[in-house]
């Protein structure tokens, strides 16, 4: 830990809320009770701000020319600068910022690329089925993404004539599922509305290039970085710019392991000014010359709302990384789900598996699964075998009997809010079984049809833990394996090719 302290105590002042009342003002007018009210909190200090416009202008041009040198090579980018209908490529933007939330680059560009490919305008978006958006969007998760999207596209195609709103504001305002970081996104690249973005990759840009310690997810440290957005923005390339922060937080103002020498922008920036003066330190204290070092904490404001509260003091093994400072994230609630695996040999002697679809809203709306049922706390393998016999009976209408199900394993998948475990059965069936259509539509698939369905990949999980155990249960028992190194009966005790023991030599060979 450092040897320095953090001069900020308490907490972050909330943002937003009632204005307060000029001094010596009451409610209704009247006269107040003695005293003033309390004065409104002052703004933060220079230190966290951009208030040099000569320091902002070198900073874009910086962040423009190590853009210009060193972006990536991405698909929604090429439409973006290629695409002359302003429709068209705000849909491509938009198709790719909302594919981006929570999901890797690397990730995303085959789904991109397959999405363009089958429904290149909002139009033929809009004509497309939930089913078939599920289906494409199958694996990449966080699946009511790709039905808000579908359902935008429509209000776009059935109320606005076709016409992409032109504006964040109005994109943020009339499309659901747009959010106001995408609605400067699209504003900023496809239209080049002056409009600054920010999402965790800006955050903690902006965190380290100006020392802001606070809880970086709460509303007033927020809107203190959207304000600085809007700020640094480039006038005459807004979309490019924006481009630029969020790619220089990709790549190289990474979370763990900030690559500082190839920053562009590392001359502006103050966490790494704060190092620089942390190692000075050491130095001199290393010659026993100790001078007097600023905390970074200190920026001569007190209870500041933007630095680091007092219980969390610089710790210079971390460097820049200090910055951004997350809260402690919320933990998963804990699940247990019954899932049963029906399997019947098909007409043509392929196996096949009976799948139904979930709900149309709630968690993975509108996917198919196998058979599931959520299961009460604490339950013992025994009773969640019958109530899932109990659950599989009221679906297909005849008898299930517990000891038939064939108990596989347990799967863990971990969703964004959810500690997800899947405890799986395997129940082999002769006939055709169809389940009740008015609990929910149900169908026969072979492996190949399973994978090619709007099925989650924790689905997918359970099938293969299915398919692992059949593996084992078609192999060899343990009697018919032969131990390594074991020769089969009437084989010869040596291999050819390998030289003789001289016992063995001078032994009389077999009688044959």
């Amino acid at each position: 830990m450092s040897h320095l302290r953090a001069a900020a105590a308490g907490g972050l002042r909330r943002s937003g809320g009632r204005a307060a009342r000029p001094a010596g003002q009451s409610r209704k007018g009247a006269s107040p009770r003695g005293g003033t009210s309390a004065p409104a909190p002052a703004p933060p200090p220079a230190q966290h701000l951009f208030s040099d416009p000569s320091e902002i202008e070198a900073l874009r041009g910086n962040l423009l020319a190590w853009y210009d040198k060193s972006k990536r090579d991405l698909p929604w980018r090429t439409l973006a600068a290629t695409e002359p209908d302003a429709n068209r490529r705000a849909y491509a933007v938009w198709v790719s910022e909302i594919m981006l939330q929570q999901t890797q680059v690397a990730t995303v560009i085959d789904y991109y690329n397959r999405w363009m490919q089958k429904w290149p305008t909002l139009q033929a978006l809009a004509q497309a089925s939930l089913e078939e958006v599920n289906e494409l969007w199958a694996g990449l998760g966080y699946y009511s993404r790709g039905k808000r999207l579908q359902e935008a596209a429509r209000k776009v195609v059935t109320e606005l004539g076709g016409q992409m709103p032109r504006t964040a504001e109005e994109l943020q305002k009339l499309l659901p599922g747009v959010g106001r970081y995408t609605a400067g996104a699209i504003a900023s690249i496809s239209y080049g509305q002056a409009t600054g973005v920010v999402d965790g990759n800006v955050i903690r840009v902006l965190c380290r290039l100006r020392c802001i310690g606070a809880d970086s997810s709460s509303p007033a440290v927020i809107d203190r970085l959207w304000d600085m957005a809007n700020a640094l923005v480039d006038r005459s390339r807004p979309g490019d710019f924006n481009q630029a922060l969020m790619e220089l937080g990709a790549t190289v103002c990474m979370p763990k392991a900030p690559l500082c020498g190839e920053c562009p922008v590392k001359q502006h920036c103050r966490a790494r000014r704060r190092v620089e003066k942390e190692l000075a330190f050491a130095s001199q204290k290393l010659f026993g010359k100790p001078a007097p070092v600023p905390d970074v904490e200190d920026c001569g404001f007190g209870n500041c709302p933007l630095c680091p509260p007092a219980t969390e003091p610089w710790d210079s093994s971390l460097g820049v990384t200090n910055f951004p400072r997350k809260a402690v994230k919320k933990q998963p609630r804990v699940a247990r789900t019954a899932t049963c695996v029906l399997e019947r040999r098909g007409c043509h002697g392929a196996l096949e598996y009976l799948i139904v679809q979930r709900p149309s809203s709630g968690l993975l709306a509108g996917l198919w699964e196998f058979p599931s049922l959520l299961l009460a706390q604490g339950l013992q393998e025994e009773k969640q075998r019958e109530v899932l016999a109990d659950h599989l009976q009221t679906r297909m209408g005849w008898p299930v009997a517990a000891g038939d199900l064939q108990f596989i394993g347990e799967v863990i998948h971990v969703f964004s809010h959810i500690h997800q475990t899947y405890v799986v059965y395997s129940l082999p069936l002769d006939g055709d079984v169809t389940l009740d259509p008015a609990l929910s539509p149900s169908r026969w698939v072979t492996e190949e049809e399973f994978h090619a369905s709007a099925v989650s990949t924790a689905m997918k999980k359970v099938l293969k833990a299915c398919e692992k155990q059949r593996g084992k249960d078609s192999s060899p028992g343990k009697g018919s394996k032969r131990k390594r190194g074991a020769k089969p009966q009437g084989a010869s005790s040596t291999r050819p090719g390998t030289q003789l023991s001289l016992r063995a030599f001078l032994q009389a060979p077999a009688s044959l």
